[in-house]
């Protein structure tokens, strides 16, 4: 970028602070380019209507006996290039037993976490009781449709009788409107596949959420040793039948994966 020549403008307005031509990425190809979460999503064509876009971050979900275990890292970048925030939280209550992790774009992501909370609070209020994890996830996937968001759901239904236990559920959602419920664990974003390794190492499928944090925080820790649009700590959220419990841990307190960090 010559330093004569003014900032330039993306498509939607938004300063390019490496001077990248308006609807180009940074190796030239065409693309929208917002800040996201983690990194930057820079659509791009890939058939005539299908839009592909790179999510800059690593979030984590897991699923135990008791509960789900969601982690993201802290940090948000610009295309993976500067790190613009060190304290993003990417991890959202949307109903009162469930969470959603955030990986894509901010504004895209706030607007969907909006809409979604509306969803559940709405229909509590029509109908009297609270939305089940099978029809959040079915509604979250409706209303993603087209954005540039990769999100991670989990919740735990509550137990229909006495005799019965609470069931944890964990969905991966996409912005064609898929939704594939995991048994286990999933990851998304630019560091899911070394999360994802990680998980495989780690997980029991045997475990409760307690045992599940530790592992959680190894997927994202792991994924911020080689993914430059991770990193800067983690956030770690405990959903239980009794609600959702997240915790801020910095760097320090994640690396050393069980000190006491922030819990709000």
């Amino acid at each position: 970028m010559n330093p004569n020549d003014r900032p330039s403008l993306d498509l939607d307005g938004s300063f390019d602070p490496l001077g990248v031509a308006p609807g180009t990425n940074a190796a030239g190809s065409s693309g929208g380019g917002i800040p996201a979460a983690g990194g930057s999503d820079t659509p791009a064509a890939s058939g005539e209507n299908a839009v592909e876009y790179s999510t800059g971050t690593t979030t984590v979900g897991l699923v135990a006996h008791d509960g789900v275990v969601l982690a993201t890292d802290r940090r948000a970048s610009l295309g993976g290039r500067f790190v613009s925030n060190k304290n993003v939280v990417k991890v959202e209550q949307v109903h009162p037993t469930a969470a959603v992790t955030i990986a894509g774009s901010v504004g895209a992501a706030q607007a969907y976490l909006k809409q979604l909370r509306a969803e559940a609070d709405l229909y509590e209020n029509r109908r009297g009781r609270r939305m089940s994890m099978e029809a959040l996830s079915t509604v979250g996937s409706a209303i993603l449709r087209g954005l540039p968001v990769s999100p991670l759901l989990g919740g735990v239904d509550p137990a229909r009788d006495a005799e019965a236990d609470a069931e944890p559920r964990l969905y991966q959602l996409d912005g064609a409107g898929g939704r594939i419920e995991e048994s286990a664990f999933a990851a998304t974003g630019s560091g899911m596949t070394v999360a994802t390794g990680a998980l495989e190492r780690e997980y029991d499928p045997e475990g409760d959420v307690e045992s599940a944090v530790p592992t959680a925080v190894d997927a994202v820790l792991a994924a911020s040793e080689r993914d430059t649009a991770s990193g800067n700590g983690v956030v770690v959220a405990r959903v239980t039948a009794d609600g959702v419990e997240t915790e801020l841990r910095d760097a320090t307190g994640a690396l050393m994966n069980g000190a006491a960090g922030g819990v709000r």
